[in-house]
């Protein structure tokens, strides 16, 4: 009997020694569990039932060790994002619009400080509408519904408005792709070449592609664009090869990518795999600040991979870069007070991205951060961040003061930073306790919901996730 209990006893010690060290080089090469499940399945697929099956029950388990109850829940309604209050009326040279012919008209003979605004109604185009004569910074064109939820916009084409030309303004518009196949609803909006100056407030954009395709034109590129207080959606899976990414931005600099949500952008052909916002293409100086990106929040379970917000994607062909060359794809580039969630993948991704400042923003139900190349370098504060920081290939890091879990841990099913809250996958992400207060100081500016960073700030993106609900009003 003695000798038993020591051979199991030794045989105890062996098997937590041999899953010391699977644990230590899955860690090493950067493999979280929602990585390996697919892999798992792949090469288990096609052969006995047996080997399927197992591979099956594998994946499984070890989804669930990382991410848990997967709930098709909502998230309540936010401070960001598309608002029913309207933004200032502007002033200018007011024609109203109650017919597609008519919006076409006024697009074409569009002078600075017009203001075309859609009477309350639906429009159904087939074809594209041309922003293509230029406002000014003293007199943009604004084009525009009175009051938001009041005017939607179908558009049956590739691209719903091309704009070429500097300073056009969108606001409170509905925009719905309505095309039979979603290969066809590429844009809701194609900002291009000498567009610069670009804004877009306060829209709904339902079932495209790329809502925002942003890029150069014979060596110009529209520069000093703003993406603010917009939702971004789609309502099924994309059925499409082409690139799904809601905010697809290549070459054009000085961008603000503010107070969005960007939801529900998953790829269904082709590689699979979708971002919720990039910045590439020998850009510089884009801000993502402020949004909510929600890979998953109603189409769950879908295969491929979802990436929340990225510097970089994945890599531009050297014509259509900035320099012609992509030497990196994108510098300088700032994330800030960002709320990523329940992505398939990284929530944030580094590719080429020299200079990068992550600060301040929360990562839920992802695989972390990934800085990736030696033309990627990164400075991280403040972060908190449900999954591991790491360095790929060569990637500079430079970690301050973060909470994050390390990739062995998930293979545990621990997760430390998603115990902070209420409950992650139902959407309660009100602290279960006091919020996890960080030494330093925050970023100047203003927290996801709005609110003046305090004194002693939380790790993350908020300090109270009840002041970013609307219409909840907190001390």
């Amino acid at each position: 009997m003695k000798r038993l209990s020591a051979a199991l006893a030794l045989l105890a010690l062996l098997c937590a020694g041999l899953l010391a060290c699977a644990l230590a080089y899955l860690q090493s090469q950067g493999v979280t569990p929602r990585a390996l499940a697919p892999y798992l399945l792949h090469r288990t697929s096609g052969h006995n039932e047996l080997i399927e099956a197992a591979g099956r029950v594998t994946a499984g388990a070890l989804l669930r060790l990382d991410r848990g109850g997967v709930q098709r829940q909502a998230m309540p309604p936010l401070v960001v994002g598309a608002r029913p209050e309207a933004p200032p009326a502007p002033g200018g040279n007011e024609r109203v619009v109650a017919s597609v012919e008519a919006a076409r008209q006024a697009f074409g003979s569009a002078v600075p400080g017009d203001i075309i605004t859609f009477l309350p109604g639906s429009y159904t185009v087939k074809g594209t509408l041309f922003a293509s004569r230029p406002g000014l910074d003293t007199a943009p064109i604004v084009v525009r519904a009175a009051r938001p939820g009041t005017v939607e916009i179908r558009f049956d084409a590739a691209e719903g408005f091309s704009v070429s030309a500097p300073y056009w303004r969108f606001e409170n518009l509905g925009i719905r792709g309505a095309c039979r196949y979603d290969d066809n609803c590429q844009h809701a909006f194609h900002v291009v070449g000498r567009a610069h100056h670009f804004v877009a407030r306060n829209n709904t954009l339902v079932d495209f592609n790329a809502h925002f395709k942003i890029n150069g034109e014979k060596g110009a590129f529209p520069d000093f664009g703003l993406i603010e207080a917009n939702t971004l959606s789609n309502t099924g899976v994309r059925r499409t090869a082409r690139p799904v990414t809601p905010v697809d931005l290549v070459g054009a600099s000085d961008w603000t990518v503010r107070a969005n949500i960007i939801r529900d952008f998953v790829k269904g052909s082709g590689d699979r795999i979708s971002y919720g916002a990039f910045a590439k293409g020998g850009a510089q100086r884009t801000v993502f600040e402020r949004n909510v990106v929600l890979c998953e929040e109603q189409l769950l379970g879908e295969r491929g991979q979802r990436i929340g917000l990225s510097f970089g994607g994945g890599g531009t062909g050297k014509p259509y870069c900035r320099d012609r060359q992509c030497i990196t794809e994108h510098e300088d580039g700032i994330m800030r007070a960002n709320l990523v969630a329940g992505c398939a993948d990284v929530g944030i991704y580094l590719n080429s991205a020299a200079r990068s400042r992550i600060v301040d923003n929360t990562l839920l139900d992802t695989a972390g951060v990934q800085v990736r190349f030696p033309t990627s370098s990164a400075a991280l504060e403040g972060n908190l961040v449900d999954g591991p920081i790491r360095s790929d290939a060569g990637g500079s890091v430079r970690a301050g003061d973060n909470l994050a879990t390390p990739i062995w841990q998930l293979y545990l099913g621990r997760h430390p930073q998603r115990a902070l809250f209420g409950d992650v996958a139902a959407r309660d992400l009100r602290w279960r306790g006091q919020a996890p207060a960080r030494a330093g100081s925050a970023e100047a500016g203003l927290d996801l919901c709005g609110k003046p960073w305090g004194g002693a700030p939380a790790y993350g993106a908020f300090q109270d996730f009840a002041a970013c609900i609307a219409g909840r009003a907190t001390p």
